[in-house]
């Protein structure tokens, strides 16, 4: 098991005990508010789950069924991830329409918004740990649970927040708006989750900043050759694959050539510090379009 399977499985654990904690403070109280917020917390220990089983499957090796790997499965889990965000808002949202309806007094507010602080608290650090590790392994799957759980972190302070106001004022129907509105920010959250894995699956190009970083490093490591052109650049998990013609002098000799595919591949590697695939593609010199990387 990896250390991202691992970061996984640790998510399972904490979203169990925020869970319950949260569950418990929904039963002290009565509120729609907490009660959206523990609904949330359930959601976060089955994504956890399908981000391990995700993470699991991208480990596989390549075969002669997957030539180019498994890697994509990490991006299926945010989808999955993203839809399990917007059914529980649409849940919540559904109880706070009944709440608005049917209004009920908050019972034991103070004992219920403690434990549920406490639940925010751990959520938080984890969410802090769990970005951290998931931008350093380049884990799709790690990000996504992360960012998750991080809405849920500011979706019980809004829900904290809801909570006070209503026994300040005793207005009850400010505990199923305050949940209304929490769902709004999930739904929003789950869309924009499912938006970003989606961009995953269908190969979007990286951010600009990384591409030219990694034309710039083709270019100071390809002496000898002549230019670089039809760069194309792809993560597909913690793998990210490269590809590009290279335009070499018509005589240089098939080891020459080799050579500096050899140098670029290891800048690449370099560069990226993390999982590579490169494929490069030499031409001779009239092959040339003078619109690619100049060679420095």
């Amino acid at each position: 098991m990896d250390r991202s399977q691992q970061a996984a499985l640790g998510s399972v654990g904490i979203g169990l005990l925020v869970f319950a904690l949260k569950l418990y403070a929904w039963y002290v109280t009565g509120s729609i508010a907490l009660y959206s917020d523990a609904l949330e917390s359930i959601i976060n220990v089955v994504a956890a789950g399908a981000a391990f089983v995700a993470l699991r499957v991208a480990s596989i090796p390549a075969d002669s069924n997957h030539p180019y790997g498994h890697h994509k499965a990490e991006y299926f889990s945010a989808v999955f991830e993203g839809v399990l965000v917007v059914l529980a808002a649409l849940a919540i949202l559904r109880e706070a329409w009944q709440g608005w309806f049917a209004p009920a007094p908050i019972d034991a507010p103070a004992l219920g918004l403690a434990i549920n602080g406490t639940a925010s608290l751990i959520n938080g650090v984890w969410a802090a740990w769990l970005m951290r590790r998931g931008r350093a392994l380049r884990s799709p799957a790690l990000m996504a649970d992360a960012r998750h759980i991080l809405t849920d972190v500011w979706t019980s302070a809004g829900v904290i927040i809801g909570v006070i106001l209503v026994t300040a004022t005793g207005i009850e129907r400010l505990d199923p708006a305050i949940a209304a509105l929490v769902a709004l920010n999930i739904l929003w959250q789950g869309w924009t989750m499912t938006r970003e894995a989606a961009g995953g699956l269908m190969d979007k190009a990286p951010d600009e900043a990384i591409v030219q970083d990694l034309k710039q490093s083709i270019a100071r490591n390809a002496e000898g050759a002549i230019e670089a052109h039809d760069v194309r650049i792809r993560h597909a998990g913690a793998m990210t694959f490269i590809e590009f013609h290279l335009i070499v002098p018509g005589e240089m000799s098939v080891a020459d050539s080799h050579a500096i595919c050899d140098r670029i591949e290891a800048a690449l590697r370099d560069a990226l510090d993390a999982k590579v695939n490169v494929h490069i593609h030499v031409e001779p010199e009239h092959k040339a379009k003078h619109d690619g990387i100049v060679v420095l």
